[in-house]
């Protein structure tokens, strides 16, 4: 057996183990995605119906395959437009990339500044809105509003929110450290299944949330309740705890995969 055959026998070997391997890595960050996103009602309806046309061909019930058939297209464009929130956040997910990223070196981003200032506001029931980008560009967002480029402060952010200004009923943008912008204009969230209690706040911070991959901090005005949107979901009503411990984990750019399975079960 000379050279050339133990590298073909190599070959043959390596290259099944590789197709697995890139393919198991593949339905992996689709996983990933996916339960980061509400499109898991996608995938289940998408089964249901898949059983259902499986059970009509095996039985033979030529009449309802051939309604089937003829109505395929059509449920492809009505996918498309009752999920198309959905469908756009995992494409925007899958271009910004970032699947090969082993660690992140953000500076870090200490949130005791944040949270002394929204507590306050949560006890006043003053409404507000705080966006903190990552790794999406929002220029257009910033733009909209006024530009401040301040240091970020406590008492900043209690001046804004805390009394009718021009701009406390916009976002603020935080990034860096400073605050960039305030007064700025959030897109509204097309989910249909909202809650009719939430107000322009929370359908606007869920809004950014499908557009983006930014994290948004809002003080209900209603309630004072304090929640946080990000991954297209809105975690509603969280205490400051749990509010510091996920904004420390999000916004220092760390493993998000320990609050996808806490995530799951979160009041959305």
């Amino acid at each position: 057996m000379d050279v050339f055959d133990n590298i073909w026998i190599v070959t043959e070997v390596i290259r099944p183990l590789l197709d697995i391997g890139i393919l198991s890595f593949l339905i992996y960050q689709v996983y990933k995605i996916l339960v980061q996103t509400r499109a898991v009602q996608l995938i289940s309806g998408a089964f249901i119906v898949g059983i259902f046309y499986l059970a009509a061909f095996i039985l033979k019930l030529d009449t309802i395959l051939w309604i089937m058939n003829r109505l395929a297209t059509v449920l492809v464009i009505i996918i498309a437009i009752v999920f198309q929130p959905e469908l756009r956040s995992i494409f925007i997910r899958v271009g910004r990339g970032g699947w090969f990223r082993i660690s992140h070196n953000a500076k870090p981003f200490h949130v005791d500044t944040v949270i002394n200032a929204v507590e306050i506001l949560s006890n006043r029931k003053r409404g507000a809105l705080l966006v903190f980008p990552r790794r999406v560009g929002i220029k257009n967002i910033i733009e909209s509003g006024t530009k401040i480029n301040a240091e970020i402060s406590s008492s900043l952010i209690l001046t804004i929110f805390g009394h009718d200004t021009p701009l406390h009923d916009g976002a603020i943008i935080i990034q860096g450290g400073k605050i960039l912008s305030a007064g700025c204009f959030l897109p509204l969230s097309e989910q249909v299944d909202i809650r009719r209690s939430f107000g322009t706040r929370h359908r606007a911070a869920l809004g950014i949330a499908e557009d983006t991959d930014s994290v948004t901090l809002v003080v209900s005005e209603e309630t004072g309740a304090l929640s946080l949107s990000y991954d297209a979901n809105l975690f509603y009503d969280l205490g400051t705890k749990e509010l510091k411990k996920r904004l420390t984990r999000l916004l220092n750019f760390q493993d998000e995969e320990d609050d996808e399975m806490e995530d799951i079960d979160s009041e959305t």
